[in-house]
């Protein structure tokens, strides 16, 4: 069978199998969904982030911008064998408007790539995963690079197992220049960033209001 039409069943399936847990979560919470099922907690990641002494009411949202592909594959690591960008560790908590940990909350993140361009074909720097008992998550990717009109960014969708879906985006904080010139930055969407080990480690924690 030719690779692009197993590609679409595939995909196809996916859908199907996605609408129906969108449409249990619904009936459920009367929520909107990413189309996820909720599995629980992810193993434990170790990583020992404190959570905030305080949290907001919640993380400021943002727009999801054009290049949204739902249903990505779960995985820790979006770096490719042929990845040139700089290597980026990004990390944080899922957490409760009273700073509690959400425990197998999905947080879903896309960028572009290392000349600017998204994949808008398929899921190249683009995947989910689920929070562990203490509301981490971990992805190893790559620091997107800036493109016409934009800074440098990362797309999030955040879910809880009972909340309603957050849409935003994360910035770095070494591109002061850049950052004043983008119209959607916000300085409460930064990033802490610092290097470790020949790579760049971001955190973000992202604040959940109650449903």
């Amino acid at each position: 069978m030719d690779r692009s039409i197993t590609r679409r069943l595939a995909l196809a399936g996916l859908a199907a199998a996605g609408g129906a847990a969108a449409s249990s979560f619904v009936a459920r919470t009367g929520l909107a969904s990413l189309g996820y099922a909720f599995p629980g907690p992810a193993a434990d990641r170790s990583l020992g982030l404190a959570p905030p002494v305080a949290c907001t009411p919640g993380t400021r949202s943002s727009t999801a911008g054009p290049f949204y592909t739902p249903l990505t594959p779960q995985r820790d690591s979006l770096r490719e064998p042929d990845t040139r960008g700089e290597p980026l560790v990004f990390e944080g908590l899922v957490l409760a408007h009273d700073c509690r940990p959400l425990a197998g909350a999905v947080i879903d993140i896309w960028h572009c790539d290392e000349d600017g361009h998204y994949d808008n074909r398929g899921f190249r720097y683009r995947g989910h995963q689920f929070t562990d008992a203490s509301g981490a998550f971990r992805f190893e990717t790559i620091r997107p690079v800036r493109y016409s009109g934009r800074t440098q960014h990362i797309h999030v969708k955040v879910q809880g197992e009972a909340t309603p879906v957050l849409t935003t985006q994360v910035y770095f904080p070494d591109l002061e220049a850049a950052n004043a010139n983008d119209w959607i930055f916000r300085d409460d969407l930064v990033m802490r960033l610092d290097r470790a080990d020949d790579a760049w480690r971001g955190r973000f924690d992202f604040v959940l209001p109650p449903a």
